[in-house]
């Protein structure tokens, strides 16, 4: 069996540490079991600054994020960008479909109508951490 290959939106991320009994959180558990989360410069660096916002510490401290974000990132396989894209009518959605498309991904999961509104993109599915577990999961 081919190992997934998936992108995660930073919300879904952010949800999965916050709440980690969450459904965005089984879905990355899945992942990192079952196959290979793709990360570029760009999203890392967004996944690292939302981490790191003050509003969190209330829910988990700031050591306890960045040792997530060290084991997630240890996780992943980093994509070099080559083709970029410009088509989400967010544009700064447009980094996950230049992970998904130059990472060669399986799946891009995210609960943002301004990614999902354009699934399939490129035959790769846009779709909810629900239906990634529902579809991926078993």
């Amino acid at each position: 069996m081919t190992m997934i290959r998936c992108v995660f939106d930073t919300n879904v991320i952010v949800s999965a540490l916050l709440f980690d009994q969450s459904t965005p959180a089984q879905a990355i558990f899945y992942a990192v079991q079952h196959g290979i989360i793709l990360l570029s410069a760009e999203t890392l660096a967004e996944l690292t600054k939302v981490i790191r916002r003050k509003k969190f510490e209330a829910y988990i401290p700031l050591h306890d994020r960045e040792h997530f974000l060290t084991k997630f990132v240890l996780g992943s396989e980093i994509v070099t960008i080559h083709e970029q894209i410009d088509l989400c009518r967010d544009a700064k959605d447009n980094k996950f479909l230049e992970v998904a498309v130059n990472g060669n991904a399986t799946v891009l999961v995210s609960g943002d109508e301004d990614l999902t509104v354009l699934h399939p993109f490129r035959n790769i599915p846009i779709i909810s951490p629900q239906a990634f577990l529902q579809h991926y999961g078993g």
